[in-house]
């Protein structure tokens, strides 16, 4: 029985969910599998994988073949390097502290660029929101001022009308007096 490790395909239309699974190459996409390794949510930015590294590298070392999609998450969470690591120590090129160390080493620049990309993504965010406000700022502003000419033109109309109607109200009842 040759074992993969593959995505398995959860959510709903238009929102993919994966799991990270070990199965028999056989069985369907969505079918019978082994063992859940992990899960992959290609809709966050970055996207948001969960991987028990420990068991991805039993099974690369027990001969499961990863899919190219796979291959890219397994690296990307380091199973490949420690699948790696773990064959130099059986072969005595290094020992297990050594191993660990290297592996601790990649996991921490990993975590440093992993966090650069999303304090990047944060605050190109919070510049694209504070250039729409000003954008609305300057449209409100300008919308303000297109309409307060028309108002004070009007309003200025209105008070010569009312001043002439209080003068003739005024000559009326100076009439009515006499």
């Amino acid at each position: 029985m040759s074992v993969k490790i593959r995505l398995q395909r959860h959510g709903k239309k238009g929102k993919p969910y994966y799991w990270i699974i070990a199965a028999d190459a056989r069985s369907k996409r969505d079918g019978k599998y082994i063992e859940k390794l992990g899960a992959y949510n290609p809709n966050t930015n970055p996207a948001t994988i969960e991987l028990d590294v420990d068991s991805a590298v039993k099974w690369l070392q027990n001969g499961a073949q990863p899919t190219d999609t796979v291959r890219g998450i397994l690296s990307y969470k380091g199973a490949l390097l420690k699948n790696h690591l773990a064959g130099g120590v059986r072969k005595g090129a290094l020992t297990e502290e050594q191993a660990e160390a290297k592996f601790a080493a990649w996991l921490d620049e990993k975590a440093g660029k992993v966090g650069a990309k999303t304090d990047g993504l944060a605050k190109a965010e919070a510049d694209a929101k504070a250039k729409a406000f000003e954008a609305e700022k300057a449209a409100n502003e300008a919308r303000i001022a297109a309409n307060a000419p028309v108002e004070e033109e009007v309003s200025e109309e209105v008070v010569e009308e009312t001043t002439e109607a209080a003068a003739t109200a005024e000559e009326t009842s100076k009439e009515e007096e006499e």
